[in-house]
């Protein structure tokens, strides 16, 4: 895009370029359902607009569906402008109850992706897998929130499934789906972190599983580490009644 056009342009003329151009993208496959879209910066560099622009274009795309923004991790492709029929709303994770459902729907869902994922992972989906536990072990070394990593590493298996409707269905949960771990009355800063580390302990039995494409392995793994979390919302809602 000329630059000197551009400055011409209203800023509102331009949003809608740049969400025709991105659109064209994602309908002819240049970018895929489950992909990233590049970082505000590159898309600013490219189509020579400002970020007020790409942010007024990113909405707009959300609007129709097309893309979800997932706080702390970036931008991805939904589909090609439905909007998804399946969706859990921040509402339905108000209460433990709430968090506890969501879990038994993960157990059904994720055990089985473990197994598929396997069975047909790629080197790129390992190396992908490890740069997300990566991230959740140095978060939790630095206590901040490992929430953006952690679901990461539970899509990333869900694309190692080589069947995108697993990718889709995450997508689409978003990482609202990562119960965050609270500090309950009694409980230390280091308790918390210990907790973390066991998780995370639960999520490189899980990898390793995968990487030794042991399905029933990883079924067993993804199986116990959604349990867990599970029970343990069930006994602080058990103390909390």
């Amino acid at each position: 895009m000329n630059t000197a056009i551009a400055l011409r342009r209203k800023p509102r003329t331009l949003a809608l370029e740049l969400v025709e151009s991105l659109g064209d993208r994602i309908r002819d496959g240049r970018l895929a359902l489950g992909d990233k879209l590049p970082t505000e910066a590159a898309i600013m560099a490219e189509f020579e607009v400002s970020r007020t622009v790409v942010r007024e274009a990113i909405s707009k795309l959300q609007a129709s569906g097309l893309v979800e923004t997932r706080h702390g991790i970036g931008t991805f492709v939904l589909g090609l402008g439905q909007a998804p029929g399946f969706k859990i709303t921040p509402e339905q994770f108000s209460t433990l109850r709430d968090v506890i459902a969501v879990l038994e729907l993960r157990i059904g869902v994720e055990t089985e992706a473990a197994a598929l994922a396997a069975q047909r992972r790629t080197e790129a989906n390992v190396a992908a897998m490890r740069v997300a536990l990566d991230a959740v072990t140095k978060a939790v070394d630095e206590g901040r929130d490992a929430v953006a990593s952690d679901f990461q590493f539970h899509l990333e298996i869900a694309r190692a499934t080589q069947n995108s409707h697993f990718a889709e269905l995450m997508g689409t949960l978003g990482s609202m789906i990562i119960p965050r771990a609270r500090l309950e009355a009694g409980d230390s800063e280091g308790d918390l972190r210990q907790y973390l580390r066991r998780v995370n302990g639960e999520h490189e039995s899980i990898y390793d599983a995968i990487v030794a494409q042991d399905p029933d392995g990883a079924r067993a793994a993804m199986r116990t580490h959604l349990a867990n979390s599970r029970e343990r919302r069930r006994r602080a809602q058990a103390e909390a009644g």
